[in-house]
C-alpha cells in the first residue's frame, strides 16, 4: 500500500516565502493579514493605507472578511496605547522584554477582546493560535495566559485602572485615548487651554473616518456620484461621502475624473481659488503637490476659468502621481520648492501645503502617532519656514499664496507664518475664515482670522490648518 500523501506538507513546500499558511479557515487569514500590516508599519515604516489594500487584494479577501482585516488592523493601531496599558498589567514581563512579533499579537487579540463584538473564547484561541505560528509554542502558552487576564474585564472597566479619574490629566487622557502623551499637549494647546474640547477630538482622531469624494469641476458632478451610491457631503460644493463600498467601484473615480478627497483638502484648494486678488489671473502654482489630490482639484478649477497650474514636488515617484490627477494643460515638473526653477514674481495664486507631522490625519493614518516625536516638530520647522519664503517669493504683487498643513500644531501653523512675516511689509494676511465661508456658507468653528482651522470633532474633517497671505 503505497504511503499516504502529507497534503497540507505539499502546499506549504510549494508555498512561497513569506506568504501565510492557507488553513482552510478564513479567519486564520484575516487575522494574519492584519498581523503582517502592523508588522510592516513597526518594522518597515509602512503605511497601512497604502499597504493593506494590496494585502487584501494578494490574499483573495473581500467582503466580510477584507473588512474584519481593515477593521483589525486600523482597530490595534490606533489602540495602541490603551492596549499597551492594559497588556502591561496582565503580563509578568515589561512589554519591552516581549519579542515584537508577539507583542503584535497581543495587541491585536486586545482590540478584538476590548474593543470589538468577537466573542472572547474566539478571540483568545485566535491569538494564541497565531502567537504560535509566529513566535512558537512556549510563546503561545504566554499569549494564553495574557490574554485571559485581558477577557476578565471589558474596557470600561480596565480604563478605571489603567487611566482613573483623578489622576495626571494628560496620562489619563493618553492612556483613555491611545495617543502619545507631547500629542494631546499638543491638541490642547491648538484648541485653547479653556476649550473642553479636548476629549472630543481625541475621541474624533480614533473614530473611522467616512471615505469622501471629490466631483472634479468640469469633468464629473457630485450628481454622476450621488447616483452611484454616494451622499452629499456638509461643506465642499464638489464633495460627495460614500457610506460603503469600494471608491474604484465607481466609473468616474475609475476614470480619475473624480477622486477620494477629504473636504477641508478640496476647501483650502477652493479657498485659494477664491481669494481676493489684484490683477491678471492665469498662472497658479502648486509647490509641494504630491502626491496630488489638491493638485487634481486646482488644475480642474483653473482650466474651468482659462488659468494654468504648474505643479512641482522634490520627489519624483510623487510628481509621478501628480500627473495622473490633473487635467491635461497642467505642467508637472520635479522640482525643490525652496530652490525654485522659475523667476521671482512668475504666479498669481500659489499653494503651499508644507511637508508636517501630520497630525491633523490620526483618523486615516493612526500609524502616525507612534511614529513621530516632538523633535519632529523641530526638524520639520527650517524646511516650513524656507519653503513659505520662497512661496511668498514666487507670487507676484498682489498675487495670493496659501500656506497649509494638515496639522494643528501651534508651532507648525500660526508660529511658521508669523515668524516668516515678522519684520515684513510686503505681505498682507486676509481674512482666511471669511473667504472659507464664501467657499461654503455654511463652515463655522474655523477660527476668528486671520487664519482657520478646521477639526475632525467639529466638521468632521481632517484638523488642515490654512493661512492665506497676499503680496502688497
Amino acid at each position: 500500500m503505497p504511503p499516504t500523501r502529507n497534503r497540507r506538507g505539499d502546499r506549504d513546500r510549494n508555498r512561497r516565502p513569506g506568504t501565510p499558511r492557507r488553513t482552510g479557515r478564513p479567519e486564520d487569514l484575516v487575522r494574519r493579514t492584519a498581523f503582517d500590516v502592523i508588522r510592516a508599519v513597526e518594522t518597515r515604516d509602512a503605511y497601512a493605507n497604502l499597504l493593506l489594500p494590496t494585502r487584501l487584494r494578494e490574499r483573495g479577501l473581500t467582503g466580510r472578511d477584507a473588512a474584519l482585516a481593515t477593521e483589525l488592523t486600523y482597530g490595534t493601531l490606533r489602540g495602541r496605547g490603551t492596549y499597551d496599558a492594559v497588556l502591561a498589567l496582565c503580563s509578568d514581563r515589561e512589554l519591552r522584554r516581549v519579542d515584537g512579533p508577539l507583542l503584535d499579537v497581543l495587541r491585536l487579540g486586545a482590540h478584538q477582546l476590548l474593543a470589538t463584538r468577537i466573542p472572547a473564547h474566539a478571540a483568545v484561541a485566535t491569538a494564541v493560535e497565531l502567537a504560535r505560528s509566529v513566535s512558537g509554542p512556549g510563546q503561545a502558552k504566554f499569549a494564553n495566559a495574557v490574554l485571559r487576564k485581558v477577557a476578565t474585564r471589558d474596557l470600561d472597566g480596565w480604563l478605571t485602572i489603567v487611566a482613573p479619574e483623578g489622576g495626571n490629566p494628560t496620562e489619563r487622557l493618553s492612556i483613555a485615548h491611545s495617543h502619545p502623551r507631547w500629542i494631546v499637549s499638543a491638541l490642547r494647546d491648538a484648541l485653547g487651554p479653556d476649550s473642553g474640547e479636548i476629549d472630543a477630538l481625541l475621541a474624533a482622531d480614533n473614530a473611522r473616518p467616512q471615505v469622501t469624494l471629490v466631483a472634479r469641476p468640469g469633468r464629473a458632478t457630485p450628481e454622476e456620484l450621488y447616483e452611484a451610491g454616494a451622499e452629499p457631503a456638509a461643506y465642499s460644493p464638489y464633495a460627495a461621502l460614500l457610506p460603503e463600498g469600494d471608491p474604484a467601484a465607481i466609473p468616474a473615480v475609475r476614470e480619475g475624473r473624480a477622486a477620494v478627497q477629504d473636504e477641508a483638502s478640496q476647501l483650502v484648494a477652493l479657498a485659494l481659488a477664491a481669494a481676493p486678488l489684484d490683477g491678471r489671473d492665469g498662472r497658479w502654482a502648486d509647490l509641494c503637490a504630491g502626491p496630488g489630490g489638491k493638485a487634481g482639484l486646482l488644475s480642474a478649477v483653473a482650466a474651468g476659468r482659462d488659468a494654468r497650474l504648474l505643479a512641482a514636488d522634490v520627489q519624483p515617484h510623487r510628481a509621478g502621481l501628480v500627473q495622473r490627477s490633473v487635467t491635461g494643460g497642467t505642467g508637472v515638473i520635479v522640482a525643490d520648492g525652496t530652490a525654485p526653477a522659475w523667476r521671482p514674481g512668475s504666479f498669481d495664486r500659489v499653494l503651499l501645503d508644507v511637508p508636517c507631522t501630520g497630525l491633523g490625519a490620526l483618523r486615516r493614518r493612526p500609524e502616525a502617532r507612534w511614529r513621530r516625536g516632538p523633535g519632529s516638530v523641530a526638524e520639520l520647522g527650517p524646511l516650513q519656514r524656507g519653503l513659505l519664503a520662497s512661496a511668498l517669493e514666487s507670487v507676484r504683487p498682489g498675487g495670493v499664496v496659501a500656506y497649509v498643513t494638515c496639522s494643528p500644531h501651534l508651532a507648525e501653523t500660526r508660529v511658521v507664518v508669523d515668524d516668516v512675516l515678522r519684520g515684513r511689509a510686503d505681505v498682507e494676511r486676509l481674512d482666511t475664515p471669511s473667504v472659507l465661508r464664501e467657499v461654503s456658507p455654511g463652515l463655522d468653528g474655523i477660527g476668528e482670522g486671520p487664519y482657520a482651522q478646521l477639526w475632525p470633532h467639529r466638521h468632521g474633517t481632517d484638523a488642515m490648518f490654512l493661512a492665506l497671505l497676499r503680496r502688497t
